[in-house]
């Protein structure tokens, strides 16, 4: 009978192939002893929620219809070992499954789960050669002007506060500030008196600070509004708040806000392309005798493709599965090319950065080609021969944080989705894959969850 199952939901639905692959070679990629702490639920199996769930991202379904899938389709049934009679499970609950798992680091605990079973059955070259590149998610919030940041940043911060600390709001909010910050802001493209309305925004956020400074912190989210009222206003001589200039320092790039409900959201530019919200660093093996498989996702703020691979190299010796070549094409460091060797055993391969100092370009005085850098012992000797002593060892960088766990999660079950999809179709033998079809799929996610693939509760 389950032959029979197999044959018919292979010749009944192509798209299928997939999730019968792991059924069939790998006899699923989860147990639910692995995952039975993340939802220790009675009565229902984590391992066939984590599958499903799987199974939702590679066939671009809705919570909706992965659930009403595992109930009607029969390589659902087939891919997670449940009888044709049985009637599934509600699609709440993988709602609730897919919370759990954007708490702490199961995502990427996840992931290395997904791997192991693959490095068990013998699908990955031990030692060979990855690649590591990003692009650019966006987060789910509103692009915003300045003016409607700060108006939105004073409407929201009481919200908190009057759950938390409702004497906060005795004498602040009245009939003029309700007028003003009474609803979500939507302004127009030209608004009228913005200078007005920002020097009033001041004003009111100065007694909003005073106000929430008198009684402590409230959480996390208020501070982030007040960071973000710190930002874009300071106390002149006057002793009055009024918006800062690019002469009173502005912050720009990585250190600005981009949202006052997504902490970790930022203004990222990259050649041509401006977004507000995170970068995710993907890693994939590149052998020319096997399938690329992604063996990392890390998904960080602006940051510096070169300024993840420590963290990325401490994930891949976690697993296992740390190259002999590692490609990448942002600009390297001396220092990065000998630490990866030494700690890690790793041969960066990419650009390294040009020594643009002006000793050399004017050819007068010493650069840094000509001091000689034991990167062993530790020690520089200059052009007369003498040696400083050995410098202590700098630990590495921490693993980069996961700014938003629920986008994380989301580029985590992608990744896997494109690894058993890459397996399915082409086994063993070499298959070339274009460099977009990670952003690809991306694209498709944020068709199905209306422009974003962020699912936060986006104000």
């Amino acid at each position: 009978m389950p032959e029979l199952t197999a044959r018919v939901a292979r010749a009944s639905n192509p798209a299928g192939t997939t999730a019968m692959w792991v059924r069939d070679c790998l006899d699923g990629l989860w147990q639910d002893e692995d995952l039975a702490t993340w939802y220790p639920s009675p009565g229902f199996s984590p391992a066939r929620l984590a599958t499903a769930s799987l199974l939702q991202f590679l066939l671009h379904l809705s919570v909706r219809q992965a659930g009403e899938a595992v109930r009607c389709r029969i390589d659902f049934k087939y891919a997670l070992a449940m009888e044709l009679d049985d009637p599934g499970f509600h699609h709440r609950l993988l709602s609730d499954f897919r919370e759990r798992l954007g708490e702490d680091d199961r995502a990427d605990a996840l992931l290395s789960l997904a791997l192991a079973r693959l490095r068990s059955a013998r699908l990955f070259i031990e030692r060979g050669r990855q690649r590591t590149d990003s692009t650019h998610v966006w987060s789910a919030a509103r692009d915003l002007t300045r003016l409607e940041m700060v108006l939105e940043t004073v409407r929201a911060a009481p919200e908190e506060a009057a759950v938390l600390a409702p004497e906060v709001l005795d004498g602040l909010v009245v009939q003029d500030w309700a007028s003003r910050y009474g609803r979500p802001v939507r302004l127009p493209a030209q608004p009228s008196c913005p200078a007005g309305r920002l020097g009033d925004a001041g004003q009111d956020s100065r007694r909003l600070l005073e106000r929430l400074a008198a009684i402590g912190p409230l959480g996390a989210r208020a501070d982030v509004r007040r960071r973000i009222l710190v930002q874009n206003f300071l106390v002149d001589s006057a002793n009055r708040m009024r918006p800062r200039r690019p002469a009173d320092g502005v912050p720009k790039g990585g250190r600005r806000l981009a949202s006052p409900y997504y902490a970790d959201a930022r203004r990222v530019i990259r050649g041509n392309t401006r977004w507000a919200g995170y970068l995710v660093h993907v890693t994939e093996t590149c052998d020319d005798e096997s399938v690329n498989l992604i063996t990392n996702i890390a998904t960080t703020g602006p940051v510096r493709d070169t300024q993840a691979l420590p963290g990325i190299h401490t994930r891949l010796g976690r697993r296992g599965l740390l190259p002999v070549e590692h490609l990448n094409d942002g600009y390297l460091s001396v220092e990065q090319l000998q630490d990866s060797h030494s700690v890690f055993g790793i041969d960066l391969v990419g650009p390294v950065e040009a020594r643009g100092a002006w000793q050399k370009k004017a050819a007068t005085g010493f650069a840094r080609d000509d001091f000689t850098i034991d990167f062993d012992a530790r020690t520089v000797t200059c052009p007369a021969g003498e040696a400083t002593p050995p410098a202590p060892g700098a630990p590495h960088p921490p693993w980069p944080p996961t700014p938003h766990a629920k986008t994380h999660l989301q580029q985590v079950l992608t990744a896997i989705a494109i690894n058993l999809q890459q397996l399915a179709t082409h086994s063993r033998t070499p298959s070339p894959r274009r460099i977009d079809t990670f952003q690809q799929d991306l694209d498709w996610e944020c068709l199905i969850n209306g422009g974003s693939v962020d699912h936060g509760d986006a104000k």
